[in-house]
């Protein structure tokens, strides 16, 4: 049995005795390496490109990935700066790198805060209050003074501790102590470390923007002097006038600009329709009026559509808004024959047989046909060969019996139609496209729309779609489809009738 020699053993101590079979000494383990070498530089700059990893220490990142410095102060300045205040060092900015990662969450909680009610991201009441809010500083501007106490005294009774009846804040029950800054790795201390990521990003994407302006701002471009003599002029005209301009006002109006500017209205519709104006007038020397016409025009009908629905929805009753609800279709098709006998109104004879059927043709009561000559767009025009003048399906050829007045439109048991609207015309004509022939629209076509009152044009064949006829088809012959449609509900009660 082995002894230690270099372990007291107390007097009072047991010792084990140790099998005779077991080896009491552990030999080595014999590891084998090869000996070290230098790194090429490739090497070491391929080491650095390493992604980020939670595990993986800060400082060994920055070591890694910086380089010595080779000047202790390379900021020159003969006085005591903030930025020169200390000396450039590796060890010196790991430090205050990962000290300012833990401690600036609230920087960018402050930032998401200010986007959210910029960008109207939580609704329009909550930027609407913020708003107002403004709005009431720039009529009482002496009101901005007492902004620090509005700021600390919202700050206090919101983190106000509300206790229970029966707990309250004593000695014994002291208030949870404040959360220290999130360690290194942690959620948190990554979302910091994610948030100064996207805004160097977006600081550089700014500075980007501006670089291109900054020539005409240091005499390096022509446009130099024109920039400095608006500037002066400007300035000459504005002095004598800043007495007669409205502080307030002005203020009101710079302030709520941006709010203008993002709000979502302005992106989806408003800045749409100006740039089809630069594009057409300026950038592509088109006709713009033609372009903004026709937008302005299709966000007219939009909005007389949802007016429209609107208005409809204000009108159902009880039952309806408690049972399921779908949409119906019907298409009509009707030709259009030359007539030289009669006169050049265009006046679709069919649409004043739908008036007071239940059928809605909009403001007007048919298409005129521009330089298309005298002729009469009808149902009985259609050849034997021709689809049904009504039709269940946009094909054509499943055709819908009886009259106008009196439509053979047959529903599944438990349906019915909603009794307090009629039959609606799709204006917007979104189911034709630039596809094929048989107007069905996919996510990659042009959608071409309808006329006024719904209508879409076709050549003799029912091909060839298009919002406005051709001149050329007043010889070879033309088509028009139109889709109507109308809302139904369920009612269980119709089923058990049935």
């Amino acid at each position: 049995m082995s002894t230690f020699d270099y372990v007291e053993i107390p007097s009072d101590a047991i010792r084990l005795q140790s099998s005779p079979a077991s080896n009491p000494v552990r030999p080595f383990t014999k590891i084998s390496t090869s000996l070290p070498s230098c790194s090429t530089p490739a090497a070491a700059a391929a080491a650095g490109s390493t992604t980020f990893s939670p595990a993986k220490s800060l400082s060994t990142l920055l070591l890694n990935t910086a380089s010595i410095p080779t000047s202790a102060s390379p900021r020159k300045s003969n006085t005591a700066l903030l930025s020169t205040r200390d000396p450039l060092s590796i060890p010196i900015t790991t430090v205050n790198f990962r000290r300012f990662v833990a401690r600036v969450g609230p920087v960018f909680w402050l930032q998401d805060r200010v986007e959210e009610v910029l960008m109207w991201r939580c609704g329009w009441k909550y930027t609407s209050i913020w708003i107002a809010s403004y709005a009431f500083l720039c009529y009482f501007p002496r009101m901005v003074l007492l902004l620090p106490h509005v700021t600390l005294a919202a700050i206090m009774l919101s983190t106000y501790p509300t206790p229970s009846l029966s707990e309250s804040i004593s000695m014994k029950n002291p208030p949870a102590p404040i959360a220290p800054p999130p360690s290194e790795g942690s959620v948190d201390w990554q979302a910091n470390l994610q948030a100064i990521q996207n805004l160097m990003g977006a600081f550089s994407d700014g500075y980007d923007l501006l670089l291109p302006l900054t020539p005409h701002l240091i005499h390096q471009s022509t446009h130099t002097s024109l920039v400095l003599t608006f500037t002066l002029l400007s300035f000459l005209f504005f002095l004598p006038v800043l007495p007669l301009i409205p502080l307030r006002l002005l203020f009101f109006v710079l302030g709520v600009s941006p709010f203008i500017w993002t709000h979502p209205v302005t992106q989806a519709q408003i800045l749409p329709l100006l740039k089809a104006a630069v594009n057409g007038g300026i950038v592509k020397g088109g006709n713009a009026n033609v372009t903004l016409t026709s937008m302005t025009s299709s966000k007219y009908t939009a909005m007389k559509i949802k007016l429209r629905r609107w208005i409809d929805d204000d009108r159902l009753d009880d039952k309806h808004w408690g049972a399921e609800m779908r949409e119906v279709e019907l298409w009509e098709n009707e030709r259009w024959a030359p007539s030289p006998s009669s006169s050049s109104s265009f006046v679709a004879q069919d649409d004043h047989d739908i008036v007071g059927s239940g059928f809605d043709v909009g403001d007007g009561s048919g298409s005129a046909l521009l330089g298309a000559g005298a002729g009469t767009w009808s149902k009985t025009n259609l050849k034997p060969a021709d689809r049904a003048p009504w039709t269940r399906a946009r094909d054509g050829w499943s055709g819908v019996g009886g009259e106008v007045s009196n439509l053979t439109f047959s529903l599944t048991p438990g349906w019915a139609f909603v009794e307090t609207e009629g039959w609606r015309p799709d204006v917007q004509g979104s189911w034709v496209s630039t596809a094929s022939d048989s107007c069905s629209a996919s996510v990659n076509d042009t959608v071409l729309g309808a006329d006024d009152n719904g209508w879409v044009y076709t050549n003799d064949v029912w091909a060839d779609p298009r919002r406005i006829p051709l001149e050329a088809w007043k010889v070879s012959g033309m088509t028009r489809r139109r889709r109507w449609v109308r809302r139904v509900y369920f009612d269980p009660a119709l089923v058990e009738s049935a």
